[in-house]
């Protein structure tokens, strides 16, 4: 793991690239999604939400090409319904260079004794299966770029790892180990694989965790918007492999 400052975004870091941003209606992927735009990107913005999506598009449509709507829910979402996505991507794009994982499914802190049965497997689900789903069906699309990235948003590992955090603070370990994992089995090719644990975020996921936040390090999730890009661009060959700890 690195621990580094916030990047300075580059303008054109991603110029010419389609870049596909799960959960990009929410704090760090809405952020991300309009950085990317900003810095050149076609983005792919998929959701459940479609009236936030849309404002989210709206957004990324002033700073840079058209985005692309893709709404969808993952907790319903079956291994066809990506390999669907990856196919329309291929003929109406042509091209893939980038995932970014931003969607989240927390419902707040709860003794795993005490958790509902389907909550548990809907957070697991979420925030593990599914993104490893879309994955699994966007990597042959990305093998066909020179300079791919796989990037994943993980939560605290010390802290999702502590009582109560559920099937959610269990994904994300899971997470943490598919990246390490993909970067072994994709050494040799053009996609590369990497996380960003951002520090704390001022989001509506961190307000079910914490009823009174007075965290003075919460951040606007913005301010890792051009970490997200870093990963995303040319630059985030230096980050191959790695979960990328960033501090504001």
């Amino acid at each position: 793991m690195s621990l580094l400052a916030l990047p300075t975004r580059k303008t054109g870091a991603l110029h010419g690239r389609v870049v596909l941003i799960s959960g990009a209606q929410g704090g760090l992927g809405s952020a991300a999604a309009q950085a990317c735009a900003g810095a050149g990107a076609t983005v792919v913005l998929l959701g459940r939400k479609p009236p936030k999506l849309n404002r989210v598009y709206d957004a990324c449509a002033k700073l840079g090409p058209e985005p692309l709507l893709y709404p969808l829910d993952l907790e319903g979402a079956a291994p066809d319904d990506y390999a669907e996505m990856a196919d329309r991507l291929q003929r109406e794009l042509g091209r893939l260079d980038g995932v970014l994982h931003c969607a989240a499914e927390f419902r707040g802190l709860t003794p795993l004794e005490h958790t509902d049965p389907a909550d548990f497997a809907r957070a697991v689900h979420v925030n593990l299966t599914a993104p490893w789903w879309l994955s699994q069906a966007c990597l042959p699309l990305l093998k066909q770029a020179p300079d791919a990235a796989l990037v994943f948003a993980l939560d605290d590992m010390s802290r999702v790892g502590q009582a109560y955090w559920g099937g959610y603070g269990l994904a994300h370990h899971g997470l943490s180990a598919i990246v390490g994992m993909l970067h072994a089995e994709l050494a040799n090719s053009s996609v590369r694989v990497a996380a960003l644990q951002p520090g704390p975020m001022r989001t509506s996921l961190r307000a079910k965790a914490y009823a009174e936040d007075d965290d003075a390090q919460a951040r606007d999730p913005a301010d890792y918007a051009d970490a997200c890009v870093t990963l995303l661009s040319s630059a985030g060959a230096a980050h191959r492999g790695e979960i990328w700890s960033v501090r504001a």
